[in-house]
């Protein structure tokens, strides 16, 4: 059987703090809210919305667990990543590395999200 969307899923303590910077991160809008869950979707007029995921966010009562995440997501933005990574800072991300990682032709920066979920915003 094959996939027919995929949604992301992130827990956090603060998710209205979370649909904020997410929203802001990616371009999305809130779309649906139940209970602990909020969800944010590619704004209208996204050039490929089918191509990009459903962020659900999931209020929890515990801290992450652990240092490291197991599942991260990587923000592809080209060569103005560095830029990028300091709007983002400005949202209220949180920068974990000092400089550029560069790996098999690929360069990135390691940052966190107001939870601490880590993420990277990837370029050339």
């Amino acid at each position: 059987m094959a996939v027919t969307r995929l949604e992301i899923n992130i827990d956090g303590n603060d998710i209205e703090r979370l649909a904020a910077f997410w929203s802001a991160a990616l371009g999305y809008v809130a779309h649906a809210s139940s209970g602990p869950y909020r969800s944010l979707v590619p704004a209208p007029g996204d050039d490929d919305p089918a191509g990009r995921p459903k962020l659900i966010l999931q209020q929890v009562p515990e801290p992450p667990a652990g240092t490291k995440n197991r599942l991260h997501l990587d923000l592809i933005v080209g060569s103005h990543f560095e830029a990028e990574a300091q709007r983002l800072v400005g949202l209220g991300a949180t920068r974990l590395t000092d400089g550029v990682i560069r790996e098999a032709g690929t360069a990135w920066i390691v940052l966190a999200d107001p939870e601490g979920n880590e993420f990277c915003v990837c370029g050339t």
